[in-house]
C-alpha cells in the first residue's frame, strides 16, 4: 500500500503571482486554450487569477498556420516544478506531440513567471529564457501586469518595442 501524495495547501489570498503562456496552431486552438484554462485552474491548491485576450500570431521559427496566445496569471500552493509536471500532462491530455523543436502543436504551456524566482535546473527554467523577445508573450503579459518586472532584466515595456515588428492582432 502506498501513502497518498498531500494535497498541496490552498493559495494564500496574496501568494506568488504565476504566469503561464498558453498557445495553439494545431485542432481548434480557441477551444483548446479555453478548455487549458479551465484545467490550470482546476488542479490542486491553485486558481485562476485572471486571463488576458486571445491574440493571433504568426509563428516564430516554426511553421504552420498562425498561434493563438494568451496569458494566465495564477495562484498555486503547487511548487515551480510540480506546476511544470502538471502543465505538461495537461499538453499531453491535448494530443502535444513533440517531433521536433518548435512544432506546431495542438497546445502548448510554458511556465513564464513564479513570482520574482529564478530558477535553473534541469527541466524547469524560470523566467522562461525567451519570453522577453516575444510579442505573444509580451502583449498578453502587458494586459495583467502591465508594470511587471522581469528578476533580471527589470521593466518588460522595452522588450515590447523591440518585439513590434513581429505581427500580433489581438482577437477579443
Amino acid at each position: 500500500m502506498t501513502e497518498a501524495s498531500p494535497v498541496p495547501a490552498a493559495p494564500p489570498d496574496g501568494g506568488e503571482r504565476i504566469f503561464v503562456g498558453l498557445g495553439a496552431n494545431l485542432g481548434h486552438p480557441r477551444a483548446a486554450l479555453a478548455r487549458a484554462m479551465h484545467q490550470l485552474g482546476s488542479l490542486p491548491g491553485t486558481r485562476l487569477v485572471a486571463q488576458s485576450s486571445l491574440w493571433r500570431t504568426a509563428p516564430i521559427e516554426s511553421s504552420g498556420p498562425d498561434y493563438v496566445n494568451a496569458v494566465a496569471e495564477l495562484r498555486s500552493g503547487l511548487g515551480p516544478q510540480a506546476l511544470l509536471a502538471a502543465m505538461q500532462e495537461i499538453e499531453r491530455r491535448h494530443g502535444r506531440r513533440r517531433p521536433y523543436r518548435n512544432a506546431p502543436r495542438t497546445l502548448d504551456l510554458d511556465l513564464l513567471f513564479y513570482g520574482q524566482r529564478v530558477i535553473d535546473e534541469p527541466g524547469c527554467t524560470v523566467p522562461h529564457p525567451r519570453l522577453h523577445l516575444r510579442a505573444f508573450v509580451l502583449e498578453p503579459l502587458a494586459e495583467l501586469a502591465p508594470d511587471w518586472d522581469h528578476p533580471l532584466l527589470g521593466p518588460l515595456q522595452p522588450w515590447r518595442g523591440q518585439a513590434a515588428a513581429q505581427r500580433i492582432t489581438r482577437m477579443e
